[in-house]
């Protein structure tokens, strides 16, 4: 997992580091464009490309304000080219800009936006009009500044730059190296004033064309208004800090199967204030907070905990009818569950924040995952059950910091529940989940529980979910010799739940059409049914009897034993892979077949059994067929006793899978006795 394991270091000491091209600069000015940069022609970068970053340019200095303090300067410049019109969506941008509840605020203090278009030999310039920006609220902490480059088309380049003045020295800027389309120059440079001290965090390829640490001296004039007062000014000077990061012809992050998300696998770099000194004699002011202090003050905020805390008088009423004759503290949690579970709608996929009041949630019957799973655990606090909320970062959203409660990379809330020796996890803001149950997506590392008192790490990691899947077909002949069968299909959790999911979307009798659709046109399906389908705590079942049309009208017949299961094609068909796989969870899929032999016919050729072993202990796969007198039975049985695996694993891994893949399209040949 070392793709995704932190490097850390201090801004405190700092070095030189060697370089081929230390002081290369990337040239770019806004604006100063001629025919020869429509040319791309000699760049290194995929043909294919949608899009081309020619130029990604980042700064952030720090400037003396007049409020006694820094401020944050943070400069952007992006010169574009559109290869094609796929490409379009690139020149559709948006500007994050964070704020507080004091009413502190991130400002654009410029913004500017060209395209260029050759025509006729010609450069014509289109400008991005202010009018066009607009302004959205993002969430309680972030709005956005959105806005889309004008006059695009084929060909085009277009330059845009802008520059953020931020009064928050806690949220300086990250910055990524690579992204969805192919950079040819990606840089930033940050300087940092001698009093403020900060780890830096590199994950993904930290390979850099330029890669340097220097100090400068810098001076700081800050001044301090005091109403009528005279305005106190200071002074400061000292050796700053300039590191300053070079990616060049940076590939484009292209998606492949069984990846979480690429942006955990994303060059970039990442801060977080550690401390501020001014200098050896004066005190030093701590910022790298703990979870202790963390979870106190998420418990203290309105949006968060502040509501678990309160009286919820209310409350009292509406559980006396949920949690009527209950034999049990498990069964009264169980029952309040169930009902915010069917009887609320989560307006969001996710949330961190309680947006509105939890009495308003239930009124309303609908809130985001956070006001959802909020308003449970408050619920089951109120009727004396031990329960908190947990925050993670869903595989979708990236894997969050282990080493630091940086909030910002958290994205979602569920319920914990300790009921005597028992610990349950709960998500009642998904409509088809079990007590107890989460979905795949929440599996994505550590997540937190909010306690003041003891706030734990909680381990929620994809190794630690085994999706069990157990198939039967039986075919039997009956007097006259025609064969028919019995289907049954139990699925593990995960798929319980998007069979359920897709059923409500549509229907049951739509569900089954597509069933025989899938199906080999030679079965016809009659009494289909699906056993526990509002039964959310148990494995669904999906059961049919068929008919076989059509047998013993030809001399030789070809049987796929699978009847349709199995794999079909490799999951792994890229002979190289960047990243590792990440399944959602352990397999252990079961197949098993009972048939008799068609009647007047004897079996030509059958596949042989085979084992395979997985890394010794970490997977296998079983294909077992033995012949009867009159019948064949079969077990094919896949295990994977892990779900991630490193990416110097990937050739093991895609060639276990050929082998499944041409083992389970393996046919039987009956053959005609005369």
């Amino acid at each position: 997992m070392k793709n995704l394991i932190f490097i850390l270091f201090a801004f405190i000491v700092w070095f030189p580091l060697n370089s081929l091209h230390a002081q290369e600069k990337s040239g770019y000015k806004f604006g100063k464009i001629t025919p020869a940069d429509f040319n791309l022609a000699a760049a290194k970068f995929d043909s294919g490309a949608n899009a081309v970053i020619i130029a990604d340019v980042g700064s952030t200095t720090f400037e003396g304000n007049n409020k006694g303090y820094f401020t944050l300067v943070f400069t952007r410049f992006m010169r574009v080219k559109i290869m094609n019109k796929n490409g379009f969506d690139i020149g559709n941008r948006h500007i994050f800009l964070y704020h507080n509840s004091d009413g502190d605020a991130e400002k654009i203090s410029s913004l500017k936006g060209s395209t260029f278009n050759l025509e006729n030999g010609m450069v014509t310039e289109t400008k991005l009009d202010e009018k066009s920006v607009f302004n959205e609220k993002y969430d309680k902490n972030y709005d956005l500044r959105k806005f889309s480059m004008p006059a695009l088309k084929e060909g085009s380049i277009y330059d845009l730059v802008y520059t953020i003045k931020s009064p928050f020295d806690t949220e300086l800027r990250p910055w990524s190296f690579q992204g969805e389309y192919p950079c040819l120059w990606s840089e930033y440079e940050v300087v940092i004033p001698p009093s403020h001290h900060y780890v830096m965090s590199l994950q993904g390829d930290q390979n850099f064309d330029v890669n340097t640490a220097k100090t400068v001296f810098s001076n700081y004039s800050i001044r301090r208004e005091n109403g009528t007062g005279p305005t106190d000014l200071y002074n400061i000077s000292g050796s700053s800090i300039d590191q300053r990061w070079v990616k060049k012809n940076v590939p484009a992050l292209h998606e492949e199967p069984y990846t979480t998300t690429l942006d955990n696998y994303n060059s970039r770099v990442v801060f977080q204030l550690n401390f501020i000194q001014w200098n050896a004699e004066t005190e030093k002011h701590d910022y790298m907070t703990t979870w202790e202090t963390r979870s106190k003050t998420l418990l203290e905020e309105e949006e968060f905990g502040l509501a678990l805390n309160y009286e919820n008088s209310w409350m009292s009423d509406e559980l006396k009818g949920i949690t009527a004759d209950v034999q049990s503290e498990k069964e009264k949690a169980y029952k309040i569950f169930c009902y915010i579970r069917d009887n609320f709608k989560a307006t969001s996929q996710y949330g961190l924040y309680a947006l509105s009041p939890l009495k308003t949630v239930f009124k309303n019957k609908q809130g985001n995952v956070a006001e959802i799973n909020l308003l449970l655990t408050a619920m089951l606090r109120k009727s004396g059950i031990n329960a908190d909320p947990v925050i993670l970062s869903t595989r979708d959203n990236g894997i969050a910091s282990a080493s630091y409660p940086l909030i910002s990379q958290y994205n979602y809330v569920i319920c914990i529940a300790s009921i005597g020796n028992d610990v349950f996890k709960l998500d009642a803001s998904r409509p088809f989940n079990g007590f107890g149950l989460l979905s795949t997506n929440c599996y994505n590392g550590w997540g937190h529980i909010i306690n003041e008192a003891n706030p734990l790490p909680l381990p929620l990691f994809a190794d630690s979910v085994r999706e069990s899947n157990i198939t039967s077909v039986l075919i039997i002949n009956d007097e006259k010799g025609k064969s028919s069968g019995t289907y049954k299909s139990t699925l593990g959790k995960s798929e319980s739940f998007n069979v359920r999911r897709e059923i409500s979307e549509t229907s049951e009798k739509t569900y089954e059409k597509k069933i025989q659709s899938e199906s080999n046109p030679d079965v016809a399906i009659e009494n289909f049914g699906i056993d526990s389908l509002h039964k959310y705590d148990f494995p669904l079942a999906v059961h049919y009897d068929f008919d076989v049309k059509n047998l013993g009208t030809t001399d030789v017949l070809y049987f796929d034993p699978m009847f349709g299961e199995g794999y079909k094609t490799n999951p792994f068909k890229a002979l190289e892979r960047h990243y590792p796989v990440e399944i959602p969870y352990q397999i252990d899929d079961v197949y098993l077949l009972t048939m008799d032999i068609p009647a007047g016919y004897q079996i030509d050729e059958m596949p042989k059994s085979a084992r395979v072993a997985y890394n010794d202990n970490e997977g296998l796969f079983e294909y077992l067929i033995q012949k009867g007198n009159d019948n064949l039975q079969m077990r094919v049985h896949l295990k994977l006793n892990k779900a991630f695996f490193p990416v110097d694993e990937y050739p093991t891994l895609r060639d276990f899978f050929a082998f499944i893949v041409k083992k389970e399209s393996e046919q039987i040949v009956f053959k005609k006795i005369k």
